[in-house]
This record gives structure tokens, C-alpha cells and sequence, in this order.
């Protein structure tokens, strides 16, 4: 009881957080209007199994009591009446746990203010303003060398303070436009979580219908319909239940599953997981009022002293930072991390424990370990080259002042030469500003947000970010088969009866009587009531199926016999069920017992035909007479009737029932003495015909180089003839379809434990696994995951359905969960919910994993020319003319066009179909390929010839004054900003270079379908245009006329046509390129290493955004890494 204990002391804690709405008198009142209070139905839920039962008769008398207090009714429910529904919101809450409070725009704003390279240009800023204030008196600084030299003149003076505040305008600028994009992350990121939540419906009854209903919209006195497979959204009263078991290890931590009845414990606590069963259940708290709400509201008090604690221990312990609490940093702290009931979990004391006892963790998404490990490498060598250049031009500047010209330092100079010292620390910040690509995380994130947000219109929806881009390197999927590749409509199109195969639906006067009032009884009553046919929606369209599709395919089968199944129902409600074994995957059948007028007791029974074949002893003839049915008949009715309707693609269930003495009364826990025995009265064929858009979805799969496995609890004939129609399976392919039962016997050893290189042997050619149980999925998955044959790790997508999908959703790459007929465990469980539940709409995911991966190497690719470009120029031009080409406040400029805008321009290209003609790109495969590097460089070369004519000879060819070896605060000349011009004329074509990747010579294609594209590349056109004409001082610019301007523009579309020349030279030739930011390399790590390894890449991202990873990394880290790339580079 111990849990009860600590779960009382919670609650009571937790009260004071909520205050009491409207003071004591709103309560009196409300309890009032009802004969019970909040408080009295909170204490209640505290309490479990007898003590809750007793507290129950003690105030209330039974359930029905409760039930009258809280005005509702254990058959009709509410009413639907919307006054009495605000009422009870009013008295007991919504069934809403608020989220936590968004991070204003200011809080943005601070926190993109804390990375370090912004901080340092800012304080380098405003020293450089304050120096510009400073007028040393003039006749003695004729003596400080060269510094004051003679161009100045009074105006030029009074503009010094201009460079400082230019730097100060453009971080503004930058950190403007990060904290906004951060800003609209977070906001989608919510309206994708309220929409996940409003995805979430229950089944309630109102005025006697049963509704679905958005969870939200419960209330206290709601009577709630719970069936296997439902995550309980409020807390309740079970009324009624059969066979109901529940597991409750999200709130208690014990992992056994609780049997729920009526006598012994009804107490239904929101947050936990239906197994087997069903019932109806009187919902009494809500919200914030119920269990899991209580353990939230704590959650939210605690994380406030935890951020605090955070603050002052600078450094957050990486170890112990379990997946989820990353998720949660990075897409902003959403309140329920985009489940909806999640963080109760007793589970993440456990994921510690395992985390720190070195179990590899589910791995970083490939892309951000690629990207980090490469920004990481680029940020240490801007750090070296701006180092360098700053050490460069103090010496210079230091031995041509105080040794060639042999001059001493004066105090009255001490400003001026302050000045130059700054002006070269500036210098090297700006080098370090252009060398770093803080706009990868961006780029990043843009892609992954717009790809999610795009993805919802295809039906995907995406509830793990980086899932969107690990599809895109899937190598396998494991699907199911019911409702993912076959419409999930299932109607019975043969039947066996009377020991007579029809081959369409027969007249009803073809079968004997009793055997139909039999058939008819033992599918209407042996069918769970929730599952019904409902007339269509559309006038003509098909009728509407409700519940499970293939208890609906068996209440169709009764309505073409021209039977109903409504009066049986009636008359036997389900509250008169004696017994009920529901079904689940170890059964895979369900028996219903009722008592008939005279005492005795029938069992139907229904499943699937092998298993429930088995336990028939007779079955009834031609004459509607039960005769003996031996295991000869058996095999020989598995021949002539269930093969031949499997190998059609029919799923075959056998109906069979079976009457009980009533004296003395069976032992009714006792299932095995109970389902045995029977008589079997009927076998079906269900079809379930295939989608029609999935074997074209299945063929592009397999041209994109993905394997499509089927894994399904269907017989192996079945599955085979289904794998057959979608294409999973082609005739004179050499392949496997085994059973779950044959799968095991291959991969366990005699002792009976699994072995790797057994399942290694199967894998590959495994096409279908029929009959298989939610451990051989696992398995599978887990097998294919782990193995080593392939030099690539297989990257796997699983989609599931059913609760017990959970596990192998949980294992794979990407878990993808069926919105329509998944259960709400399976979808807690995976990454990604198909709406649609449609195959192919993981076709158009795997596109749109395929086109973040293909929009972060364009990006990549322009960044790279950037930097390298930017990075040479600026240290070549200090070390030969003391003073970079590119000013301060132009590189920031140029930072801020192809960090921020480049990376919305190219992440948000839309996917097309050649995106799945190429095989996957695997997960060690470098992030930029040879093809990529050729274009780098290749580009890169072309713009430093240019941008160095320009600088040692542009004056002399466009006859105009130099503007090396300018002064300090001397005006902008037009030679620089012809170098300036240029060189992001330069970048703006190459930007549109950037769209192709794998060297296709067509640049333009498709570029008018992306008008955020076009608009960025005119808009910052039209700016730079501005900043040249009119930039002045600020931004070192001084106006060109109309044929500079037409060569800059010539220049640049040179860029294009260098393009063509590129994309002529063959790739095979340039072997002497080396390939950069390969995945994380584990192959020759010791665990520990990996681990380390690991903590210090997660580590490592944080901080990179902040920007601060490269002040951070201690040398040896970086040693272990060029050790492990040496090692990778010599294998």
C-alpha cells in the first residue's frame, strides 16, 4: 500500500496549487447541485481495491448510489444537455491539464543573446565606441606613427563611432531573427500538440447513444464505454466489466497487469493502459483532479526549482538527461512532451538507471550526430584561423610601429594604438562570426518544422522531429497487414455450413433452420457490443462499420442472411453476460457465456479457425444434428475448405458453441476445461481486399531500395496470397514465408534462447511472418536492428496497430501508428500516426525523411563555399593589407544572408518524386559526398580568383584610387565595396547552384514551385542594392555607378556558368577529395568510449546552440576524435 500512501500525500500536496475556484461559497453551492463534492471524490480516488470499495458502500451504498448523486444514469449516462455539461466543468473541473507557460519573446531574445561570439562582438563594439569618442589632443599624436595618418579631416573624425554602432544594430539584427524563428518553432510545435490532443476521442454514452467524444470535453458523471487497447483519460468507478485487466505500471511501477471487477477493486485511474476486457466505467475525476493530473501539477511545481538548481551548477549533468527531457528542451518545454499523457511515467527513473548502467540509448537522429560532429570540426578551425589573424596583424602592426620605424610608445598615443588593437580583435571575431555555421541547428530545424507541417497535408502525423528525417534513410519496413495494406472493410464472402461450402452469401433457405437461430445467437451475443453497422454516412455509399472490423464482417454476414442482430442484443443486454473471455493475442479467440431459461449455460465461441478447430469435438451436419468430429475430419476440412479460402487471401473464423450443466456450476476461471469440447457450427472466409494504391506504393519502396516485410497474426496462406496482390512477394523471387511458430524454432538454440547469427541467416530473405505473436514483431525488428551481415545498420519502420504492437514500435527506428484503428497504447508508443492508416502515406514520409536530408546538404554545400570563401579571404587580405577586405558590419551581413535566409530558402524546398529513385543514403555515409566537395571547392576557387584580382588589381581596372593600406577611419572606397558587392552577387548565385546536389545540370528546375525561394534571393537582392547605394559609413559602402554595377552582376552570373563547367568534370576522377562529417564511427569503439562519446556529442549539440562548443571542448577530446578518424580513414 505504500504507493497509496505516497499517492494520498501527492494529492493532498497538490491541492494548494489549485486554489479553490470562486472561494468556499461557490463550492457549497456547487455541491449543492450535486450529492457529492470534489473533495469527497478525490479522497475516494486515493484509495484502491476493498478500502475503496468499502468507502464506496460507507457514503454512497453501492455504485448506483454514486452514480444518482453525481445525477447521471449507469445505461442512458448524461444527458446532453450543454448547460448541465458547463455546470459539472464548473463544479469538478475540465479534462484538461494546462501546459506550461510558453517562453515569452523576450525570453528568446535573452537566450539567443547568450551566444558567446555575439557577446564578444558586442563588447568589442562598444570599446570601439567608446575609443571613437576619444579625441587625443592633435599636435601631439603626430608622433604616434602612421595611426592618425593625414587623411582624416574633421568629418571623418566625428564618423568613427559609426563602425561600433554598426556592429551593435547588425547582432541586433541577428538575434531579432533567431529568437523569432525559435519564436515560430515553439508555436508550431504547440498547435501540433493540441492537435495530437484533439486526436485523442472516448467512447461515452449520452441520452442512452454511445458517442465519441474529443477527451477533453469529459466530465465528472460521464459514463465511459473501456475496451482493450484505451489509455483511461480520467479517473473512474468500474459499473460493469468482463475480463477487464489493466496495466497500471505507468502510475505504480509494477509491471504485472491489475484484474478489475466490480466486487473486488473497480478503481479506473486515468494515465493507464487497458490489456484485455472491456466495460463501462462512471468517470469521477477530471483534469487536474485525477490521479495523473495530480502527479503532473506536482511535475510543474518541481520543474520550476529544478531550472533553478540548473542555473546555478553551470553545468547540467549530461549523464543523466534522459531522452525525453532533451526532446523537451529543444522543441521548447511543451507542456506534455507531445504525448498526452506521458512524463507520470514511473518509467524514467528506470530509463536513468539504465542509462548510467551503459545500455546504448535509442541513438541520436543520425543527421544530428552527423551535423554536429561536422560543425564542431568547422568551429575549431574558424577558432584557429581567427586566433591567427589576430596574433598576425598585432605583430605586424607592433614591429612595423615600435621597430622599423623605431618609435616609443607614448602615453598620449596609448588611445589610438587601443583603437587598432581593437579594430584587429574585430577583425578576427568577424573571421570567427563567418567561420562558425550557427546557421546549422537552424537549417536544421526550418527543414524539420516545415517538412512536419507539410506532412500533417499527407496525412502523417509527426510526433518525434527527428523521425521525419530518419525515414528518409529507412532501409526496411515491417507493416502489418489488416487495415495498413487491406482496406480493413472485412465482409464474409464464403461460408461452411451444414457441411456445405458456399461460394457467395447462400439464401437463408438453404440452411437448416436451427442451425441459423444458432448462427444468428452466437454472432450476435459473441460480438462485443460496441461493435456494430450503422447505416452510411452518404446516401448509396457503404454502411458504416463501428468497433472491430471483423466482428462488423460477421454482424454483416447476419444482416445478408436477411437476419438482425439488434433484437438478440436487446433482449440479452450486456449487463446479462454471464462470462466473458475477450479476446487477445495469446487466445486468439473470444468465448461469451450466457444463462439460458432453464438454468443451464451456453458458451459461443469464436477465433481463429486452427486454433478453435482444435478444441471441437463435434459439429453440426447436414441435418442440423451435431455429429463427432475427429482429428481425420479435422485435417481433412483443413484441406478441402480452410487452405482453399486461405490461399484466396481470406481470413477464415470458425464459430462453435458449446452448452454447460448449471449443477454443479462450471469453475469458471478455469478456461481451459471450459473452452474445449465444442460444437462447431460454422467456418467463414472474411475478405479483406487490398487498398488499391498499395502495391503502387509497394513498388516504389522497393525501386527506392527499401525491403517491405508483412508481418501479420493471419495464417500463412492467407498472408502469402495477400503478399502476392500488393507485390511484397514476386513469382521466381527467392524468398521466405514462414509462420511465427517455424521463426522461432529457426532462431533459438536448443537451450531456447535467441541467437543473432540464427536470425541473421533468416532475415535477409524474409518476406512474410504469418501468425506471429507481438514478441516474434520484437523480435524481428530488434534482429534485423542488431545485426552486422550488411556493412550498413539496417535502419527499420514498424507499423502497429494493436496494444500489443507496443514493444517492437518502442524498438524501431520509426514506429508508425495507425490513427483510425490504432489503439491509443500503440500510439504512445510510436513516432509517427498515419491518419489515413494507409500505407501509402509512409511512401510519402519516407519522401519527405529523404528531402531533409537532401535540403540540409544544400544548405551545406552554400554554406561551406561561404565560409571557406569568406574565412581566406578576410586572413589572406589582414596579413597582407593589415585590414580585412570585408568589413565587420558587411560579413555580418553577409552571416546573416546565408546563415538565416539561405537556410529558409533551401530547407524548404518542396519533395519530389525522384527523391525515391535512389537507394538510401545509410547511416556511415559522409553527410557531404564527393559530388558536394567538388562543387566547394570548385566554386570556392572560382570567387577567390575573383575576389583577389580585385582586391591586388581591381583600381587599376576600374581606374579608380586603391583601398589597401586605408587609415584608421578613413572614408569607404569604392575599390572594397566593388570587392563586397561582388562577392555576395556571388553568394546569391551560388545559391540557386545550391539546389541540386547530386550534379544534375538543370539549376532552375522546379524553382518557380518554391516562392519562399524566389523571394528570399530578390529580396536580398534588393537590400544589398540599398546597403551599396545608401549603406555609407555604416556599412564601409560607397555608391557605385550603373557599368560597376553591371560587372559585379556579370561576375556573379559567372557563378552559374562555372556551375556547368563543375558539373562537367567527372566526380569518379577527383578520388583525391576527401568526403567530410561521416556518421559517429562505432564500429572499432569500446562501449565505454561510445558512451563517452556519445554524452559528449549530446553534450556538444547544447551547447553548439548556444554557439559556445568551441570555447568549451577540451583538447583531448579532440585527439580521441582525430584518432577515431584516422582509425575509420584507415579501414
Amino acid at each position: 500500500m505504500s504507493t497509496t500512501a505516497t499517492m494520498g500525500e501527492m494529492a493532498n500536496s497538490a491541492v494548494e496549487f489549485y486554489p479553490k475556484r470562486g472561494g468556499g461559497d461557490a463550492e457549497t453551492n456547487h455541491a449543492g447541485d450535486f450529492g457529492v463534492t470534489l473533495e469527497e471524490l478525490r479522497s475516494l480516488m486515493e484509495m484502491r481495491g476493498p478500502e475503496a470499495l468499502q468507502k464506496i458502500q460507507e457514503s454512497f451504498g453501492d455504485v448506483e448510489g454514486l452514480c444518482q448523486r453525481l445525477k447521471s444514469s449507469t445505461s442512458d449516462g448524461l444527458s446532453d444537455n450543454p448547460t448541465d455539461l458547463e455546470k459539472r466543468r464548473q463544479a469538478f473541473g475540465q479534462n484538461f491539464i494546462p501546459p506550461k507557460k510558453a517562453k515569452t519573446f523576450l525570453q528568446l531574445v535573452w537566450e539567443a543573446l547568450q551566444d558567446v561570439t555575439l557577446i564578444i562582438l558586442e563588447i568589442a563594439a562598444i570599446i570601439s565606441l567608446g575609443l571613437s569618442f576619444y579625441q587625443p589632443p592633435g599636435h601631439e599624436s603626430e608622433g604616434c606613427g602612421n595611426g592618425s595618418g593625414g587623411a582624416e579631416d574633421e568629418g571623418e573624425a566625428e564618423a568613427g563611432w559609426i563602425e561600433g554602432a554598426a556592429i551593435l544594430l547588425s547582432v541586433i539584427c541577428v538575434v531579432l531573427v533567431t529568437a523569432f524563428n525559435d519564436w515560430s518553432k515553439e508555436k508550431q510545435f504547440r498547435g501540433l500538440q493540441s492537435r495530437i490532443e484533439l486526436e485523442q476521442r472516448f467512447a461515452v454514452v449520452r441520452n442512452g447513444n454511445v458517442i465519441q467524444i474529443p477527451v477533453a470535453e469529459m466530465v465528472v458523471g460521464d459514463m465511459a464505454q473501456v475496451k482493450y487497447g484505451d489509455l483511461l483519460p480520467a479517473d473512474g468507478v468500474l459499473v460493469q466489466g468482463n475480463d477487464l485487466k489493466i496495466d497500471e505500471s505507468a502510475l505504480t511501477g509494477e509491471s504485472d497487469h491489475v484484474r478489475k471487477s466490480v466486487d473486488k477493486d473497480p478503481m479506473l485511474l486515468s494515465g493507464t493502459h487497458v490489456m484485455e476486457g472491456s466495460g463501462r466505467m462512471l468517470v469521477t475525476a477530471v483534469g487536474v483532479n485525477s490521479q495523473s493530473g495530480i502527479i503532473f501539477t506536482l511535475l510543474g511545481a518541481g520543474e520550476g526549482e529544478e531550472e533553478k538548481k540548473e542555473k546555478k551548477g553551470k553545468q547540467p549533468e549530461a549523464a543523466v538527461e534522459t531522452n525525453q527531457n532533451k526532446a523537451k528542451k529543444q522543441d521548447g518545454a511543451v507542456a506534455m512532451e507531445m504525448q498526452p499523457l506521458k512524463s507520470a511515467e514511473g518509467g524514467e527513473v528506470e530509463e536513468r538507471e539504465k542509462k548510467k548502467s551503459n545500455v546504448p540509448k535509442k541513438e541520436k537522429s543520425v543527421l544530428q550526430g552527423k551535423l554536429t560532429k561536422l560543425a564542431v570540426q568547422i568551429g575549431k578551425a574558424g577558432l584557429v584561423m581567427s586566433a591567427i589573424t589576430v596574433i598576425i596583424l598585432v605583430l605586424y602592426f607592433v614591429i612595423e610601429t615600435f621597430v622599423v620605424e623605431g618609435r616609443t610608445w607614448l602615453p598620449q598615443c596609448t588611445p589610438i594604438y587601443v583603437q587598432y588593437f581593437v579594430k584587429f580583435f574585430i577583425i578576427g571575431v568577424t573571421v570567427l562570426v563567418v567561420a562558425v555555421p550557427e546557421g546549422l541547428p537552424l537549417a536544421v530545424t526550418i527543414s524539420l518544422a516545415y517538412s512536419v507541417k507539410k506532412m500533417m497535408k499527407d496525412n502523417n502525423l509527426v510526433r518525434h522531429l527527428d523521425a521525419c528525417e530518419t525515414m528518409g534513410n529507412a532501409t526496411a519496413i515491417c507493416s502489418d497487414k489488416t487495415g495498413t495494406l487491406t482496406t480493413n472493410r472485412m465482409t464474409v464472402v464464403q461460408s461452411y455450413i451444414n457441411d456445405q461450402h458456399f461460394r457467395e452469401i447462400p439464401d437463408p433457405s438453404q440452411i437448416n433452420p436451427n442451425t441459423l437461430e444458432i448462427i444468428v445467437n452466437a454472432i450476435s451475443i459473441n460480438c462485443a457490443y460496441t461493435s456494430k453497422i450503422l447505416p452510411p454516412d452518404v446516401e448509396g455509399g457503404l454502411p458504416k462499420q463501428v468497433g472491430n472490423k471483423t466482428e462488423c464482417g460477421l454482424l454483416g454476414f447476419l444482416l445478408d442472411l436477411k437476419r438482425d442482430y439488434a433484437p438478440v442484443r436487446e433482449q440479452i443486454p450486456e449487463e446479462k453476460l454471464y462470462k466473458v473471455y475477450t479476446f487477445n493475442s495469446v487466445r486468439k479467440s473470444m468465448s461469451t457465456v450466457v444463462q439460458m431459461p432453464d438454468g443451464s449455460f451456453r458458451l459461443y465461441s469464436k477465433g481463429a479457425s486452427e486454433i478453435l478447430l482444435k478444441k471441437c469435438s463435434s459439429i453440426l451436419g447436414a441435418n442440423g444434428e451435431a455429429r463427432n468430429f475427429k482429428p481425420r475430419d479435422r485435417d481433412e476440412m483443413v484441406k478441402k475448405v480452410i487452405e482453399p479460402m486461405a490461399c484466396e487471401g481470406l481470413r477464415t473464423i470458425c464459430i462453435a458453441y458449446r452448452n454447460l450443466p448449471c449443477d454443479p456450476e462450471p469453475d469458471w476461471d478455469n478456461e481451459a476445461e471450459i473452452v474445449t469440447d465444442l460444437i462447431c457450427i460454422s467456418v467463414v472466409g472474411i475478405e479483406d481486399p487490398v487498398r488499391p494504391e498499395v502495391p503502387d506504393a509497394i513498388r516504389k519502396c522497393q525501386r527506392a531500395g527499401i525491403t517491405v516485410r508483412m508481418v501479420t497474426g493471419d495464417n500463412i496462406n492467407t498472408a502469402r496470397a495477400i503478399a502476392a496482390k500488393c507485390g511484397i512477394i514476386q513469382p521466381g523471387d527467392d524468398f521466405l514465408c514462414i509462420d511465427g511458430k517455424e521463426f522461432n524454432r529457426r532462431i533459438r538454440n536448443e537451450k531456447g534462447e535467441i541467437e543473432q547469427e540464427r536470425i541473421d541467416k533468416i532475415w535477409p530473405k524474409l518476406r512474410v511472418l504469418a501468425r506471429s505473436s507481438p514478441t516474434d514483431k520484437h523480435t524481428l525488428v530488434k534482429g534485423i536492428i542488431d545485426s552486422t551481415v550488411l556493412e550498413q545498420r539496417q535502419v527499420v519502420a514498424v507499423t502497429g496497430d494493436g496494444t500489443n504492437d507496443g514493444p517492437a514500435l518502442k524498438k524501431a527506428d520509426v514506429g508508425f501508428a495507425m490513427g483510425i484503428a490504432g489503439t491509443d497504447v500503440a500510439k504512445e508508443a510510436s513516432d509517427i500516426i498515419l491518419t489515413d492508416d494507409n500505407f501509402s502515406s509512409i511512401v510519402k514520409a519516407v519522401m519527405w525523411g529523404r528531402n531533409v536530408y537532401d535540403s540540409i546538404s544544400k544548405f551545406l554545400q552554400f554554406q561551406l563555399t561561404v565560409n571557406v570563401v569568406a574565412v581566406i579571404v578576410a586572413f589572406t587580405g589582414a596579413c597582407i593589407t593589415q585590414d580585412s577586405p570585408l568589413k565587420a558590419v558587411q560579413m555580418l551581413w553577409v552571416n546573416l544572408i546565408m546563415d538565416t535566409f539561405a537556410s529558409l530558402a533551401l530547407a524548404t524546398e518542396p519533395p519530389t518524386e525522384a527523391l525515391l529513385l535512389r537507394k538510401p543514403y545509410g547511416r556511415n555515409n559522409p553527410l557531404i559526398s564527393l559530388t558536394m566537395m567538388k562543387n566547394i571547392l570548385g566554386h570556392g576557387v572560382y570567387q577567390l580568383i575573383i575576389i583577389f584580382t580585385l582586391l591586388f588589381v581591381g583600381e587599376k581596372i576600374f581606374n579608380i584610387d586603391s583601398g589597401r593600406n586605408a587609415p584608421l577611419h578613413s572614408p569607404p572606397s569604392e575599390h572594397y565595396t566593388i570587392i563586397f558587392n561582388t562577392f555576395v552577387l556571388m553568394q546569391l548565385f551560388n545559391e540557386i547552384n545550391a539546389r541540386k546536389i547530386h550534379g544534375e545540370r538543370n539549376v532552375f528546375d522546379g524553382i518557380f514551385g518554391n516562392p519562399i525561394f524566389c523571394s528570399i534571393v530578390l529580396g536580398t537582392f534588393g537590400v544589398q542594392i540599398v546597403i551599396v547605394q545608401f549603406g555609407g559609413k555604416p556599412f564601409s559602402c560607397s555608391p557605385l555607378n550603373l557599368e560597376q554595377w553591371l560587372w559585379c552582376l556579370f561576375v556573379g552570373v559567372g557563378e552559374l556558368l562555372w556551375g556547368q563547367v563543375i558539373a562537367t568534370v567527372p566526380t569518379s576522377h577527383l578520388k583525391c577529395l576527401k568526403e567530410a562529417g561521416h556518421g559517429p564511427g562505432t564500429d572499432e569503439m569500446s562501449e565505454d568510449e561510445l558512451a563517452e562519446d556519445e554524452e559528449e556529442i549530446d553534450h556538444a549539440e547544447r551547447e553548439l546552440r548556444r554557439g559556445q562548443i568551441l570555447w568549451f571542448r577540451g583538447l583531448n577530446r579532440i585527439q580521441t576524435q582525430q584518432m577515431d578518424l584516422e582509425q575509420q580513414e584507415g579501414e
